[in-house]
């Protein structure tokens, strides 16, 4: 069993969180669909875009779909890993325990 398995799909980091999340480009419809895991046991929260993943447009829909998810401004959520992968690091500012209650909540609801 990975050490990993159970491990929540965000952590404190600096002044805010980083959220882990496997993006799905060129979708039907902008959503983030709930928490997902990989086959190693790490999770993230799964989102679609509808924007391709050219020049960093599906990057930047993602960046704006988890703002207004969170109910934060568009400026406070950043992509720092994963630029040209699936599995992508976003940077989230603010409070740690703020948005780590608001990640919990709104991932039990499902996205």
């Amino acid at each position: 069993m990975s050490g990993r398995a159970g491990q929540p799909f965000f952590r404190p980091a600096g002044n805010g969180v980083e959220l882990f999340v496997r993006l799905t480009p060129k979708a039907a419809r902008d959503a983030v669909e709930g928490v997902g895991e990989t086959a190693d046991g790490r999770r993230h929260l799964k989102a679609r875009v509808r924007a391709v993943p050219e020049d960093g447009k599906a990057n930047r829909a993602l960046e704006k779909l988890v703002a207004g998810w969170l109910g934060v401004a568009a400026r406070d959520v950043a992509v720092t890993g994963g630029a040209t992968a699936r599995l992508k690091t976003l940077a989230i500012a603010g409070d740690a325990r703020a948005l780590a209650a608001r990640l919990a909540v709104l991932a039990e609801k499902g996205g």
